[in-house]
């Protein structure tokens, strides 16, 4: 009897621990991992309004007063870790003038002397006319070291880092390599805000492992590798016109897939998950609807956070925050911040001018 009434002691405990873990509110989440809630991410810096991953975009965002600067790093030939979002050069730079013959090559095969010849710019001004700026002629690409100069560059904005593990299946040991720069310049010290991102189950794996004190979020996605899909109809086989209409239909096989996920990214060591959005407008950013509320709860119910990319526009921050959110990707950290009650205090132009744009 009495061994029996000390089994039930024991799981009511278990079970009371585990209620009062999951009964934490999402602020209490943020807070528990130093995470700013709502946690206002710029989205490889101030992208909308200046060229992604560039010196002008991380110093917009950071004047802007953005919680953190977002960042896919990669390597170079030489073992250089760079900000750079694509699996190659030929949208962002203009790499197809400078090394013609190598124009398709991805950035392993690339020195950083190599890569530091490219204008990293132009390119926005074209794709931008309304936006254009002299001033943005001629950005280089910026390694891991700049960036996170920019972000101490002003003792009165204090951004994080928020980096992710870009195709890390080729740069075999960049975890380590991440570590090792992260250390070196006392980036894992306590005193800094680093969150570490991927989209590869094998990399979240060697980020905790390498980092296991830092907060990790697994990144979601419906389709191969990541969430199996309810239906396996390719993008070709749809007969829909644009690939923003074709990823709002896709969705999780089922919610045990889904949670299965959710369990895949706990159970590795993320703190969160960084699920896509299906935005009002569509447009070449809009996937997949992972931030229905049922799915935020059970996300919040296993003591994670919810961070969504990549959302721009308003009625989309309104939408994924009334849907239970905990933070956002934006390229429109300015507008971001405004919508939490956190206007810059200086205008885009006003910023860009004193920063020498």
């Amino acid at each position: 009897m009495l061994a029996n009434w000390s089994k039930h002691l024991c799981a009511g405990l278990l079970f009371s621990c585990a209620a009062s873990a999951y009964a934490q509110t999402p602020a209490q989440l943020a807070q528990a991992s130093n995470i700013p809630y709502p946690a206002v991410i710029a989205h490889r810096g101030a992208s909308f309004d200046a060229p992604e991953s560039t010196r002008a975009a991380y110093l917009l965002a950071r004047e802007q007063g953005a919680d953190y600067l977002e960042l896919d790093v990669q390597r170079t030939r030489d073992g250089q870790l760079i900000a750079l979002h694509d699996d190659t050069l030929l949208r962002t730079t203009d790499i197809a003038s400078k090394f013609p013959a190598r124009k398709n090559n991805p950035v392993s095969d690339f020195t950083l002397a190599e890569l530091q010849t490219l204008d990293a710019g132009s390119w926005f001004n074209q794709a931008h006319p309304d936006r254009a700026r002299p001033s943005y002629v001629g950005l280089p690409i910026l390694t891991l070291d700049q960036v996170l100069d920019i972000a101490e560059g002003n003792p009165e904005r204090n951004p994080g880092v928020y980096i992710e593990t870009k195709v890390p299946q080729q740069f075999p040991g960049i975890e380590r390599d991440l570590k090792a720069k992260l250390q070196s310049r006392g980036w894992l010290d306590g005193k800094h805000r680093v969150v570490l991102q991927t989209f590869e189950q094998s990399s979240l794996q060697l980020l905790a492992k390498e980092m296991p004190d830092v907060p990790k979020v697994l990144l979601l996605w419906v389709g191969e590798g990541s969430i199996e899909p309810k239906s396996r109809v390719s993008f070709a086989e749809s007969g829909l016109k644009d690939k923003a209409a074709y990823y709002a239909t896709q969705q999780p096989r089922d919610r045990a897939e889904f949670e299965r996920w959710l369990d895949i990214a706990k159970a590795n060591g993320a703190i969160g998950t960084g699920p896509s959005a299906a935005l009002t407008h569509g447009g070449d950013q809009s996937y997949m609807d992972l931030v229905q509320p049922w799915m935020n709860t059970l996300t919040h119910e296993k003591g994670m956070l919810v961070h969504v990319y990549t959302v721009d526009d308003e009625v989309d921050f309104k939408k994924v925050m009334d849907a239970g959110v905990d933070g956002i990707f934006s390229n429109r950290a300015g507008a971001l911040l405004e919508f939490n009650g956190r206007k810059p205090d200086r205008t885009l132009e006003q910023i860009l001018q004193a920063q020498g744009f």
